[in-house]
């Protein structure tokens, strides 16, 4: 990948400097600056999250426990007024359970419906389960917000990542009443705006111990003051996605104040190593494809390096994870390999293969503050 244009917009606000001006020293501190951040990065460009449901209800619409085979769910939750439905199609590594779960939102895209696919999971024993978000809300510009979870919690204020988002963790909460899920290996993935959302959902649903988005791009795993073009693979000059373009395209993702900050990205109190940054000690791990540069690569390479310092606190580096594969925006069989790699390296203690941690492109100057416990 070569890199054609690069500029930077400001330096990314600091992690480790509390509001009122203290300094993080230790984890304890971090715990404390983890809780102030959530106001910042979530609440500015989601909403407010809509809260844990008053109901949940669990309705067998069909079950096969044999290997191979799907069981599928309604879950009913939200308000007892004004309840929401969904539902989720677990694919069935065999018998009862608990199993090492991944959860995928992106049920309206036609990848999450491939055998190929889930039957590399059920093949290692590890149950895929998958819903469609739009069930929740719809991924419509101009939808109006009735029937759905805007009407549920009508007195918040938030955006469809923020819903989708609430669905993956009532998936798991479905999923840990059936007895399905084993909570030592609990994964969050999806791609595009899917991965933002899976992002959003570990970043804020602690029970998941994997996270990873794939090519989430601006408002996911970007960095929103760094503007860049590349070459991709067949020698075209493409530029990522900026701020301005992805607030007019899609509004009804985010609340209405980050449009604000329109071609004024370096004013940010904010950017997305903030957020990524609340999923530590857990495991991060980003996939971008080579033909993809939309969703900025180094955009992405930079956040997650700034927001790795606090991995670095806890000792657990070695958690932050990112990997390039050849191809356009996809979420193809050979990024599910990769990420069935992570999970079995948490459980089973399995080295990885050496094509993660390469990038694609010279390593870029830091534009973050790297953790010190002796700094004033």
């Amino acid at each position: 990948m070569k890199i054609t244009h690069y500029e930077v917009l400001g330096k990314l606000p600091d992690l480790f400097t509390f509001d009122d001006g203290r300094k993080v020293r230790s984890v304890a501190d971090w715990e404390e600056r983890r809780r102030e951040l959530y106001k910042t990065v979530v609440e500015m460009q989601y909403g407010q999250l809509p809260p844990k449901p008053e109901i949940l209800e669990i309705t067998p619409l069909m079950r096969r426990f044999e290997k191979g085979m799907m069981s599928i769910y309604k879950i009913t939750a939200g308000t007892r007024e004004k309840p929401v439905s969904f539902s989720i199609y677990c694919h069935m590594p065999g018998g009862n359970g608990p199993f090492p779960v991944v959860i995928d939102g992106d049920l309206c895209y036609t990848c999450m419906q491939d055998a190929e696919i889930y039957n590399k999971f059920v093949e290692r024993g590890i149950m895929l389960v998958a819903f469609n978000r739009c069930e929740i809300v719809p991924d419509i510009k101009d939808a109006p917000r009735k029937g759905n979870l805007y009407e549920t919690y009508e007195d918040l204020q938030f955006g469809a990542l923020a819903a989708w988002a609430w669905g993956f963790s009532r998936t798991l909460d479905a999923l840990i009443e059936l007895g399905l899920a084993d909570l030592s290996s609990v994964t969050f993935t999806g791609l595009s705006r899917g991965g933002k959302t899976a992002l959003l959902a570990g970043a804020l649903d602690e029970r998941a111990t994997i996270v990873n988005p794939e090519g989430s791009g601006c408002g996911g795993s970007g960095c929103y003051r760094i503007h860049m073009r590349a070459l991709e693979e067949d020698g075209q000059e493409k530029r990522e996605e900026p701020l301005d373009v992805i607030v007019n395209a899609f509004p009804h993702w985010f609340v209405p104040g980050l449009k604000e900050y329109s071609h004024r990205e370096a004013e940010l109190p904010f950017d997305q190593h903030f957020l990524k940054a609340l999923l530590a000690p857990r495991v991060y791990f980003d996939s971008q494809a080579l033909s993809d540069v939309w969703c900025g690569p180094i955009n992405t390479y930079m956040t997650a390096a700034a927001a790795r310092e606090v991995w670095k606190l806890y000792g657990k580096e070695e958690n932050v994870l990112w990997y390039w594969r050849s191809g356009t925006h996809a979420h193809l069989p050979e990024d599910f390999d990769r990420l069935i790699e992570v999970i079995e390296r948490e459980r089973h203690g399995t080295p990885l293969s050496d094509v993660f941690m390469k990038l694609p492109f010279e390593e870029p100057q830091p534009i973050f503050d790297r953790f010190d416990s002796e700094r004033e």
